[in-house]
């Protein structure tokens, strides 16, 4: 039992994105625009994740933040696939910062709030570091794909910085290496297959036309 790849997918638009706004684990719906984006994904995912639905080699996970597990359930439709809701892919818990915008972070924590953008593992307003935050969303995709049929699919919906956490650790990368990938758009993915050493980084930031870059968290 284990999924030959992966599909590691960034939620819709929210209000507070559009605003610029740290969420964190706020649970943030989607706004108008972002139920938009997560449909125009789930249609271009679909194709691909269906025939192995169809045969049982596909599983939808999801972090159960509204945001994460309503851009599951546009898949969810197209598919017949249930998402499965874990906690332990949800957002950076990013304390005293969530809720902010992104000017009033930087207005009273400029150094930390400047190490964080930087890709520093620092504790995001004092809640969690991002090594901590990398350690739990890789582990959860790791055993979530370990339940799928050989050779099949995990399609993970999550967050941006939470997946790209995942996605360093998952292809054995440093943290350092933060910075040299741009964040999720939002509705986009990346898509992971597994080599003979480990997984591989087959697409980055794929997906439809239109959807706008959220601020990450």
């Amino acid at each position: 039992m284990s999924a030959a790849t992966v599909v590691l997918w960034r939620h819709g638009r929210t209000r507070s994105n559009a605003e610029n706004r740290m969420q964190g684990q706020l649970d943030v719906p989607l706004d108008e625009v972002g139920h938009a984006q997560a449909a125009a994904s789930a249609a271009h995912l679909a194709p691909l994740v269906a025939p192995l639905a169809a045969v049982g080699a596909a599983r939808l996970v999801a972090s159960d933040l509204s945001r994460a597990l309503d851009t599951a359930r546009a898949l969810s439709a197209l598919t017949g696939l249930e998402p499965q809701p874990d906690p332990a892919l949800r957002e950076v818990d990013a304390g005293r910062w969530q809720g902010l915008l992104h000017s009033e972070i930087t207005a009273s924590w400029s150094e930390d709030y400047a190490a964080w953008r930087g890709g520093g593992d620092v504790r995001a307003g004092g809640g969690e570091s991002r090594a901590e935050l990398a350690e739990r969303t890789a582990a959860a995709v790791e055993r979530h794909a370990a339940g799928v049929p050989e050779g099949g699919t995990l399609v993970v919906a999550s967050h941006g910085a939470a997946l790209k956490g995942a996605l360093l650790r998952l292809l054995g990368l440093e943290l350092s290496a933060w910075s040299a990938f741009a964040g999720f758009r939002n509705a986009h993915w990346a898509v992971l297959a597994r080599g003979r050493r480990g997984w591989l980084l087959g697409e980055y930031n794929a997906g439809p036309p239109g959807a706008g870059e959220g601020a990450e968290g």
